[in-house]
């Protein structure tokens, strides 16, 4: 077993709840860790023995495109996604930021953190 990790992942997205994050957007930062079997590709070298990554990436990457006014919508839209994807994973623990988040005052970020395990 084995924990895989992206972490830093940066977009420019329009999730809020007010009309002007829908408009203007802002930055989000996503880090994602997935647990899996890794015993093949351990023993193999070989990518296709293990989870790509870069796949894991670009399904981030295209949830965050769409619009949700809840950090917690995305979120589940990002997992279910990776796992519609990738039945392998048994495990995923992953962090939306939003940096600057219009609340008042000085906040350097806001996060949701959704974690989705096998039984």
């Amino acid at each position: 077993m084995g924990t895989i990790a992206l972490e830093g992942m940066e977009f420019h997205a329009f999730h809020g709840c007010f009309a002007e994050e829908q408009m203007t957007g802002n930055t989000f930062f996503v880090d994602i860790y997935f647990d899996a079997d890794t015993e093949a590709a351990e023993n193999s070298d070989n990518l296709s023995d293990t989870i790509n990554y870069a796949e894991i990436y670009e399904l981030i990457k295209a949830a965050m495109a769409i619009k949700s006014n809840l950090l917690e919508h995305v979120g589940k839209r990002i997992i279910e996604a990776i796992k519609n994807r990738f039945s392998q994973i048994e495990g995923i623990e992953l962090k939306i930021s939003k940096m600057n988040p219009p609340i008042g005052g000085k906040v350097n970020n806001v996060s949701v953190i959704l974690t989705d395990f096998e039984d």
